[in-house]
């Protein structure tokens, strides 16, 4: 074999290998659950457009959890764009022993929404769309109690609405003037 064939032939075989190497994605953090892939339409004066609106919901299981609703003409797209937009949007929750801190109770239009810290061992006690975000949240002990609407987004919306209502001990302990200490343990607070 002349000697510039077998050159031409190692260049093919290395850019065949590098180009493998670039297609695998770097493991990420954050595990994704596609809650809701529903088709939508948009009327308009020459009939419809058919497009799909997907809901994902992003999180590490530690603390930081997303949701990102998105359309796109292909089911793939909107799912994509979603995650996307739920990266983008992470909030921070505060989860003590694998539990939320205290009873929250938040309004979003028309869902009601009831969460309760739980006894370890107890699990997640909530409906099919709250648990992916609670699971994600790194929250394994909760109950969760729906009140009003059942629709997914409106559900979805009042517990990232929760989340943010959560505050950790130490704000309270700070409000109240005291100790950790003596918010826990219910030691009597001597105010001079």
């Amino acid at each position: 074999m002349p000697r510039d064939l077998q050159k031409e032939d190692e260049n093919k075989e290395f850019k065949r290998r590098d180009r493998n190497i670039e297609t695998t994605e770097p493991e990420t953090e954050f595990v994704e659950e596609v809650v809701e892939v529903r088709r939508v339409a948009k009327v308009v004066k020459g009939g419809k457009n058919l497009s799909f609106r997907a809901i994902v919901v992003v999180g590490n299981k530690n603390g930081k959890v997303g949701l990102g609703v998105a359309s796109g003409r292909e089911v793939v797209d909107a799912i994509r764009k979603a995650s996307n937009l739920a990266k983008r949007t992470m909030v921070d929750v505060n989860v003590i022993n694998d539990t939320i801190p205290h009873t929250v109770e938040v309004k979003f239009d028309s869902a009601r929404l009831l969460l309760k810290p739980a006894a370890p061992g107890t699990g997640i006690i909530a409906s099919n769309t709250a648990r992916p975000a609670l699971e994600l949240a790194g929250i394994k002990n909760v109950l969760c109690k729906s009140l009003g609407s059942n629709t997914p987004l409106s559900i979805l919306r009042a517990v990232f609405k929760a989340f943010d209502e959560i505050k950790p001990p130490e704000y309270y302990a700070k409000l109240r003037g005291i100790s950790l200490r003596q918010l826990f343990h219910g030691e009597e607070v001597v105010k001079s």
